[in-house]
């Protein structure tokens, strides 16, 4: 596991800040306002660079636990100001975070290794989170920031929305609500000359078309899901909002630590029974989470906090997720496909003991130990399992920079 350099992401107050310098430099291009609040009372802010009618829209901090958008969002608004085509025709508006909550409960900013990264550890619960919300909640109950989300792509009604999402271990790889052509040959190119693996069998896009290797195109409404059983539905979710001004919503992931075993198209030789293999060890290894739960319950005091109610919603969604992984078929059979559900299934119940970790942790401190001895364990199998290579962060932020330009490029010739 590679040292991380001295470069870090930054906090929600270190965005403004610098969003505020940028306005200061270019008052005539540049402004910054209030859009909303969160639940907690936190100003939701976003920057908008040009006045154009056509335009583009970012957003960074959609989940709290993926933070190089939060860099990503600063360069890719100071290249729009330093290159003057980039504003020719469009102007361009940046969410800085969209939930500020969540950020300030992820607290780990220079993560050295994922037991690192996991002791600082915050995910929302489903409901809680601005962009999922409206797959799993009624209208009338929709948190703060999606109503402030909804409410910036009613005003602009971009021609494209980018959400800049990541993950802490696997490759690149790029969502989009609608295709957009042109687009591979870029995203490629720039995960090539960075040394990012590509994701081409993402299991977030289990089942979906491609228009390039890693480059996954969201199915029409009515295909089923390859997981039945959990509850989001991407294509209930504010990514699709765009779309009723014309607009569509490109989701640009990419890794803080890579992996080639999320890279390899080569045929699996049984995906099925690897698959298996995984839904039982992910339902042991929740259970052994479980277990450390139920025990310490009664000896927790007050109602639950974010950091409880998002383990537990993730420990909810596990007999379901394990019961469509064994009698569901894969939906991809090469060794790419088999290695991101592995990841992912590794994921669930290590963040799960990791946000359990920190409710305990001074509380309960016979529990607290158990979780943080399965938090380094797993931490370590994870990175050795998968090799894990420490990204670069200048070149997290370069590969999603140049992704969100060549999406914004694309989608407007598309657009026109």
């Amino acid at each position: 596991m590679s040292v991380l350099p001295e470069l870090r992401y930054p906090t929600v107050t270190e965005q403004v800040s610098a969003a505020r310098a940028l306005t200061a430099e270019r008052p005539g291009v540049c402004t910054l306002r209030q859009v909303g609040a969160s639940r907690a009372g936190r100003p939701l802010h976003l920057l908008s660079v040009g006045r154009a009618r056509r335009a583009v829209l970012v957003v960074a901090g959609a989940h709290a636990n993926e933070p190089t958008g939060s860099c990503t969002l600063l360069a890719v608004a100071r290249r729009v100001l330093e290159e003057r085509r980039l504003r020719d025709g469009i102007s361009w508006h940046f969410l800085l975070c969209a939930d500020p909550d969540g950020a300030s409960l992820h607290v780990t900013p220079a993560p050295r290794s994922l037991f690192d990264y996991h002791l600082g550890f915050f995910r929302p619960a489903g409901p809680e989170q601005p962009e999922w919300a409206p797959s799993l909640l009624p209208p009338d109950r929709l948190p703060p920031e999606t109503r402030a989300l909804t409410g910036v792509i009613d005003e602009l009604r971009p021609y494209l929305q980018v959400t800049l999402h990541g993950t802490d271990l696997g490759g690149s790889w790029v969502q989009l609500t609608r295709d957009v052509p042109g687009l591979a040959e870029p995203f490629a190119k720039s995960a090539a000359e960075l040394h990012i693996p590509v994701e081409t069998g993402a299991s977030d896009a289990a089942g979906w078309p491609a228009s390039g290797p890693g480059v996954h195109v969201m199915p029409a409404p009515g295909i089923g899901p390859a997981y039945p059983s959990l509850p989001d539905d991407a294509r209930h979710s504010t990514w699709f909002h765009a779309h009723r001004y014309g607009g569509l919503t490109a989701v640009v992931e990419v890794p803080m630590w890579a992996s080639d075993l999320v890279d390899d198209p080569a045929p699996h030789p049984a995906p099925a029974a690897a698959i298996g293999r995984l839904a039982r060890r992910l339902q042991r290894d929740a259970l052994e989470v479980t277990r450390v739960l139920d025990d310490a319950l009664p000896r927790l005091a007050g109602p639950d906090g974010p950091l409880l109610r998002a383990a537990r919603w993730g420990l909810e969604l596990v007999p379901g997720l394990a019961s469509d992984l064994l009698h569901t078929p894969p939906a991809d059979l090469t060794r790419a496909y088999v290695g991101s559900v592995d990841a992912f299934a590794r994921r669930v119940p290590l963040r799960a003991a990791a946000m359990l970790l920190r409710v305990l942790r001074g509380t309960d401190d016979r529990a607290a130990k158990q979780l943080e001895e399965l938090v380094a364990t797993w931490s370590e199998a994870f990175a050795e399992r998968f090799r894990a290579r420490w990204v670069p962060l200048e070149h997290q932020v370069e590969h999603q920079s140049r992704t969100v330009v060549a999406a914004a490029l694309h989608a407007r010739e598309g657009a026109s």
